[in-house]
């Protein structure tokens, strides 16, 4: 191979030429010195880089301006977070340490530089090191908020610039935005930039289907632009007329958000028909903005009839993450639906650039659910006892979902995530009723303690003194607090009872003659295989563990290694994924003639040959094959990165794989006999259940079918719309199951 011919004085050029772009695009933040400082964090980060290239070849200093050009300019971040975007990869990648860092440019700046820097080294694995990563990053969201924001820039520029990367490396950074930061660029209103991060994460995870749709919009774009003038033309007209001062454009909904649409509702890309929607933004003073935009929608309502289903007023109720807006949906010109978004320039502001922009209006603007935010995420993080995984796990459930609005019996709102019970809102109140509660009223009506609220609702707690928190209120809530709380209840409880064990564990003990200390007692948590001493007192307290095992025990000439079950597992997990990954290849092939590999193929998405799949390493399970597009994927890929192998098929000859088909369609007399009959005879593919079920003439039915590979399935999904009455035929996977 040639050797790659690089003009060095040509890339200096073109590094100063970034960096004067990246100066112009903060221009508007900057004060008196502070083009001096980031002068000097551009050449720190210019002279640590000099030696390090992309994955493209490009100088690595690329990297860290264009980060620092997100930062400023689609984000609306100042010079501190300029300069630690410039430095953001340093103290991770070069000699430079944190001290360097705070001497140059004081403690702020090195406290967010090292919420940027992941952690290295030694973990275990009921843990991982993606999961301590995320948690030490949101750990700094609670101080400083631009850490995050910084992170979600150097993301994007990631996702951006990804094309270069191996496919496994392209697949683990998909998965951790989609699972992430999408919904954490979501959660600060940084819409735009959400919508960015999904669709650049789809392209690499779903690739046909992201080809498909883009094609689709680029061939009907001349068409679509038709459309929105034509729409927006009479609008513009009486928007005028009545003295309002706004822009009216259409806006093309992202490749993802079609794509879920096309998934949530079984339909075709035919069949979406809000591609776009159109925006209004009015130029209005703060007084006057809630007037305006509602004169807006009188004006929008009175030339084409509203959908009254389908209003939003997130200005009286603003979201908790500041965005505030007036949705409407309208039948347009030709018998189409229409998205209407009412927002004023400051609305628009806080919706594209989310947290940033919040602050630069805080003084104008009533709304402070952003800091309640920021509030819930301290609270989170003062639960000491979560694992990483666990707590990112709370994280998700807890910040990313929709909130629902329930009131007091004194009418006072309370903000709860989506699906949020009954007990979630006693805890919301305060801890002690959360622990008493024994039930409530919603809506003057006795519910139970896991029933979900609906948005509206008001609920009046009941409680009793002798009431104390019970294991199975952990399978009901959702909200962080409550969990933590009830978990750390049942903990002084189990401690309690634990305190007793150990008087009688100590006792009996003594009678066998056994020596109590620290080091037996420890040998005796190996030989019954629990994780702490705490719970080897406990289960000796409820009767789990009596004479007859202490004396079993006692006779084991078994030599326990003094060492942790978690720490073997460990060892044993890091040697099958380097045996796995030091194989021939770093692909790992799979197929008829390698059955000596240990795998096994995964029953929540049922991969067939011709699916894109990925390993997934288990301890006791060998190896799952996944589909990447799996429901499990991104949590897995997000979480457990270190487990992954690439993975490909050999060529099948004729193996069948088990896979299921959704059939809808217009019930007609003989439609199963023909769908049985292309099936059977046709592609001579075995049935293995079938199950079918018709409502009103309206036919939907499910079947488990064998096929070779993905070819195979794809001719027999063409044939089987081709039979009369049959309306759609899609792939399912199975239940999603647990990361094993």
């Amino acid at each position: 191979m040639k050797d790659l011919v690089i003009d060095l004085e040509a890339e200096k050029t073109e590094i100063l030429k970034r960096y004067r772009a990246l100066l112009r695009a903060s221009k508007s933040t900057l004060q008196k010195g502070d083009k001096r400082m980031i002068r000097k964090a551009f050449d720190m980060a210019l002279e640590s880089h000099k030696d390090m290239r992309r994955k493209s070849g490009e100088p690595y200093i690329y990297h860290p301006i264009a980060v620092a050009q997100i930062a400023a300019e689609e984000i609306g971040l100042g010079t501190t977070s300029i300069v630690c975007a410039l430095l953001h990869d340093v103290v991770e990648d070069t000699d430079v340490t944190l001290e360097d860092i705070e001497l140059e440019f004081g403690k702020k700046v090195a406290k967010i530089i090292d919420g940027l820097t992941k952690i290295s080294g030694v973990f275990d694995t009921n843990s991982s090191l993606q999961a301590e990563n995320f948690r030490k990053m949101l750990l700094t969201l609670a101080d400083d908020v631009r850490v995050i924001l910084i992170k979600l820039a150097d993301r994007l520029h990631n996702m951006r610039t990804m094309e270069f990367m191996p496919r496994d490396k392209q697949l683990k950074l998909s998965s951790e935005t989609v699972y992430l930061y999408a919904p954490l660029a979501h959660r600060l209103g940084l819409y735009a930039i959400k919508s960015e991060l999904e669709d650049l994460s789809m392209k690499y995870m779903e690739r046909d289907m992201y080809s498909f749709i883009k094609a689709k919009l680029n061939e009907k774009k001349a068409e679509r632009e038709k459309f929105i003038r034509d729409f927006v033309e009479p609008v513009q007209k009486v928007v005028a007329d009545q003295d309002l001062h706004a822009d009216i454009f259409g806006r093309p909904k992202s490749i993802h958000s079609i794509w879920n649409k096309m998934k949530k509702k079984s339909i075709p890309f035919e069949e979406v028909y809000d591609l776009f929607a159109i925006r209004i933004i009015l130029d209005s003073t703060p007084e006057s903005e809630k007037a305006d935009c509602w004169k807006a929608y009188s004006i929008i309502t009175d030339l084409y009839r509203p959908n009254p289903d389908r209003l939003r007023d997130w200005i009286s109720s603003p979201k908790a993450n500041g965005y505030e807006s007036l949705h409407t949906t309208v039948m347009g010109p030709r018998g189409q639906w229409v998205e209407v978004q009412i927002r004023t320039k400051r609305m628009n502001e806080i919706a594209e650039k989310g947290f940033a922009a919040h602050w630069k209006y805080k003084e104008s603007s009533t709304d402070s659910g952003l800091d309640q935010w920021v509030q819930k995420v301290r609270d989170m993080l003062k639960n000491p006892d979560s694992n990483a995984l666990d707590f990112l796990d709370d994280f998700k459930m807890n910040l990313f979902s929709d909130e629902i609005f329930i009131f007091t019996p004194k009418g006072a709102l309370i903000q709860l995530p989506l699906n949020a019970t009954a007990l979630d809102f006693a805890f919301e109140i305060h801890t002690d009723v959360g622990a008493s509660c024994i039930g409530a009223k919603v809506n003057h009506k006795l519910v139970p303690l896991s029933y979900k609220l609906q948005n509206g609702d008001q609920v009046e707690i009941i409680t009793s003194g002798k009431q104390t928190p019970k294991e199975d209120w952990l399978n009901f809530v959702v909200t962080a607090k409550a969990k933590a709380k009830i978990k750390s209840a049942l903990k002084e409880e189990k401690r309690k009872i634990a305190e007793d064990g150990k008087e009688i564990l100590e006792r009996k003990l003594k009678s066998l003659k056994i020596t109590y200390n620290s080091e037996n007692i420890h040998k005796l948590s190996y030989f019954f295989k629990l994780t702490s001493t705490q719970d080897l007192f406990y289960n000796v307290a409820k009767g789990l563990i009596d004479m007859k095992d202490l004396k079993e025990y006692q006779a084991s000439e078994k030599v326990i290694e003094n060492k942790p079950q978690d720490k073997i597992e460990n060892e044993q997990l890091q040697s099958l994924v380097r045996n796995i990954k030091t194989k021939d290849s770093d692909v790992l092939l799979f197929g008829e003639d390698l059955q000596k590999i240990d795998y096994k193929l995964s029953n929540c998405c049922n991969p067939i040959p011709g699916d894109d799949v990925f390993g997934f390493v288990t301890v006791g399970d060998g190896i799952k094959i996944h589909r990447t597009n799996c429901p499990n994927a991104a949590k897995l890929m997000a979480n457990y990165g270190y487990r992954i192998v690439k993975a490909k098929w050999t060529k099948q000859l004729e193996l069948a794989f088990l896979t299921g088909m959704r059939i809808r369609g217009i019930d007609e007399v003989g439609l199963i006999n023909k769908l049985t009959t292309v099936i059977s005879n046709d592609f001579k593919v075995n049935i293995r259940s079938i199950t079918v079920d018709s409502d009103n003439g309206i036919f939907e039915g499910s079947i488990m079918i064998y096929v070779n590979d993905t070819e195979h399935l794809n001719n027999l999904t063409k044939k089987i719309l081709q039979i009369k009455g049959i309306t759609s035929v899609e792939r399912f996977d199975s239940a999603v199951e647990k990361a094993s």
